[in-house]
């Protein structure tokens, strides 16, 4: 992060008045840690793709991989993913509580694409933490939270974990005390007919497996040999039209995906990340643009040269996988 990008991190008291605060900072675009009885949470509106960005580069992610999406309450959730039995039955016994579902998409959901890394499924939890659900009813929106530290490092289980990593990066804390359980949530696919672990969490197995009446099967994993999940390597939206890389120019029958007006000379034939070169700009479009530019039948997609820094180096993880040769 630059230095003209620094910011003064605020730690927010757990009442009424630290809830309203944070929820504004949220409704404003802006990044506020939270805690859960998990981790603390880096959270910020998952309907917002610029907000979603920002979560990517205060923790230096290096790729968009999908992310939580928290909610307050059940009929929330529902709003977002689509239910089954299995998912009824989870969501009794461990909502609130350390257990993510992975389900498929809602068809009026409001989770944005980069949240969801393209995907047309969704990660739901709703915390245990009274303290954070309340802040994301007053948000009034689903809020992505991602453990608050930086990629790689450990997560933190205090609101002084999060500021050694995050100050300055982020616009405020809720102090929240330390989180009750340290590790993150069990994460379970019901996207098939066979219900997966994809992660180990907060929630054991036996538990999940004696509600469901069924055993868990593990993670499918992507063409990398990864497992699907968040917090692990993310499959990702890989479209039709074949793409490709650093192209300076258009060529006969190609579409492009533009950054910064490298080809402004071929009105109509591109959509621009951004025209200013501004690369949380670039990463809230990248979703989107790509499906547009997929739908309109283009049997190729050229891509910009676009930095590998600062956010440049997870937009170009990506389009290098959606460039990718596939079987």
């Amino acid at each position: 992060m630059n230095k003209e990008d620094k910011r003064v991190t605020r730690l927010l008291a757990p009442g009424p008045a630290g809830i309203a605060e944070a929820a504004g900072i949220l409704r404003a675009g802006g990044l506020v840690a939270l805690p859960t009885e998990t981790v603390y949470g880096l959270g910020g509106l998952a309907t917002d793709p610029r907000a979603v960005a920002e979560i990517y580069r205060a923790k230096d992610r290096p790729s968009f991989n999908p992310l939580i999406a928290h909610v307050a309450d059940v009929a929330a959730a529902r709003r977002e993913g689509v239910f089954d039995v299995r998912a009824e039955k989870l969501a009794e016994a461990f909502w609130p509580g350390p257990l993510t579902l992975v389900l498929p998409l809602a068809p009026g959901a409001t989770v944005c694409d980069l949240a969801r890394a393209g995907l047309d499924s969704i990660a739901l939890r709703i915390p245990g933490n009274v303290l954070t659900r309340s802040v994301i009813a007053a948000a009034g929106g689903p809020v992505a939270a991602p453990s608050a530290n930086l990629s790689g490092h450990v997560s933190p289980a205090t609101a002084a974990h999060v500021l050694a990593d995050l100050d300055g990066r982020i616009d405020a804390v809720v102090s929240g005390g330390a989180c009750p359980v340290g590790v993150e949530s069990t994460i379970v696919s019901l996207l098939d007919e066979t219900p997966r672990l994809l992660r180990p969490g907060g929630v054991p197995r036996a538990e999940i497996e004696r509600v469901l009446g069924e055993s868990l099967a593990g993670a499918v994993e992507d063409e990398a040999g990864q497992p699907v999940a968040p917090g692990l390597l993310a499959s990702h939206y890989a479209p039709r039209a074949s793409v490709r890389l650093e192209a300076e120019t258009l060529r006969e029958g190609e579409i492009g995906l533009d950054f910064c007006g490298r080809f402004a000379d071929a009105p109509g034939r591109a959509l621009d990340l951004s025209p200013s070169g501004d690369l949380t700009e670039a990463a809230a479009n990248l979703f989107s643009m790509l499906r547009a530019l997929d739908a309109s039948g283009a049997r190729e997609i050229a891509v910009a040269p676009i930095p590998e820094e600062d956010l440049g180096e997870a937009i170009n993880d990506r389009l290098r996988r959606a460039a990718a040769p596939r079987g």
